[in-house]
């Protein structure tokens, strides 16, 4: 903590969570035991971000190729995913915390989907923290997805096509209304984003660790947002630019 600048914390975290299944090889147990762990690590991090002041939090928990996965695997995640909301929705709101979600929800089955909705009204008037859930998300697909809303839209002349332009485009995304990520963070030593967040991205810090999703604890993250504090973000410009 001595090393962390409270003045200068990145307003949204994102977190690719990579891992679980190699933690459970390493510890010579069945995959499902390693989501398990992992969904401990995602209660321990949010708590740590509520308490360090972050805004946003961002994490990316079932991607749309997931459902690829083998079928007892699938159903694994979901169960977990509804337990978690179960248990934590009350937590959530004690701790001032909101829950919002990202992507094909349609594609969740309808218990779950209730349980998200119940979830997010419980806790729509939190204003400490935003847990941000990508379920089912593709960032390709989202770009799609905006890319359609705006056709439509130029087709029923509620805008004109000289109008587009990249803020529109980022009004119509999932993410519309959120800063977009100032810091990513990827465990488990991948060099990828793996289709996540791909327009709001763009300028955003990138930390990558080889510490697996379930062992990820305050410390990774204290570690994750003091390199980030050490950064110099220019978007473009001159350093000396900058410091003017």
């Amino acid at each position: 903590m001595n090393q962390i600048d409270s003045d200068n914390l990145p307003r949204h975290i994102a977190i690719i969570m990579d891992g679980n299944g190699r933690w459970a090889k390493k510890h010579m147990v069945g995959r499902i035991r390693g989501h398990k762990k992992g969904a401990q690590a995602v209660r321990a991090t949010v708590r740590a971000c509520r308490k360090l002041g972050i805004e946003y939090l961002t994490l990316f928990a079932f991607s749309v190729e997931n459902w690829n996965r083998p079928e007892q695997e699938v159903k694994a995640l979901m169960s977990l995913l509804d337990q978690y909301l179960t248990d934590q929705t009350k937590e959530l709101k004690k701790q001032g915390i909101k829950l919002k979600t990202i992507g094909e929800l349609k594609l969740l089955n309808s218990s779950i989907r209730e349980k998200i909705r119940k979830a997010k009204e419980a806790t729509k008037n939190n204003n400490k923290m935003i847990v941000n859930m990508a379920l089912s998300y593709g960032g390709r697909d989202e770009i799609v997805h905006a890319v359609k809303k705006i056709a439509q839209k130029v087709k029923n002349n509620e805008i004109d096509s000289r109008q587009i332009d990249k803020e529109m485009l980022s009004m119509h995304l999932y993410t519309a209304g959120m800063p977009e990520p100032d810091l990513l963070i990827r465990t488990s030593g991948e060099y990828r984003l793996s289709n996540f967040l791909l327009w709001q991205l763009a300028y955003t810090e990138l930390y990558f660790t080889n510490t697996l999703w379930p062992d990820f604890t305050k410390e990774d993250l204290l570690k994750a947002i003091a390199s980030y504090q050490k950064r110099e973000r220019r978007y473009g410009l001159t350093s000396e630019q900058i410091t003017k």
